[in-house]
């Protein structure tokens, strides 16, 4: 409760002064324009989700995390949708995708370009894997051709 009475107050507070700042027509354009921009953001989250989708599908993030950049990006739309400079500028913030890893995101994620992301691993993963070596197991049989020999029709 005292949070929503802190949050009221600064509300009020920054609006007041933007407002008497920049004039009642361009008040009444931002929240207009914020609204239009969260109802289009909500519209077009089905391409948001999609790559979320696929981002998970490449292990570049985990189901929490995908959950969580999700719910910003929604509650985010809805903060634009509400009247007010304080929720317009929390609303784009969450809009943002460094803003939300940083919110829902402790560990460091790098960017690779064969895949598109590396996640950190242990040293002690990285020191048990690096002694495996990958190797091609060829089965010999009379109908395939042996390393060296040129195949032949008889």
């Amino acid at each position: 409760m005292i949070y929503f009475v802190i949050y009221l107050f600064l509300e009020v507070l920054l609006s007041v002064n933007i407002s008497s700042a920049i004039g009642g027509l361009m008040t009444f354009f931002e929240i207009v324009i914020s609204a239009f921009l969260g109802i289009a953001i909500l519209v077009n989250f089905r391409k948001t989700l999609t790559e979320n989708m696929t981002a998970v599908s490449y292990s570049c993030m985990n189901l929490k995390q995908f959950q969580s950049l999700n719910l910003f990006t929604i509650f985010g739309a809805i903060l634009l949708i509400l009247p007010g400079f304080l929720t317009d500028a929390i609303g784009i913030m969450m809009q943002f995708s460094v803003f939300t890893t940083m919110l829902v995101n402790r560990y460091n994620m790098r960017v690779n370009k064969s895949n598109g992301c590396e996640m950190n691993f242990d040293e002690k993963d990285m020191a048990r894997d690096k002694n495996i070596i990958d190797v091609e197991i060829i089965s010999q049989s009379n109908n395939q051709i042996k390393q060296g020999e040129k195949y032949e029709n008889k």
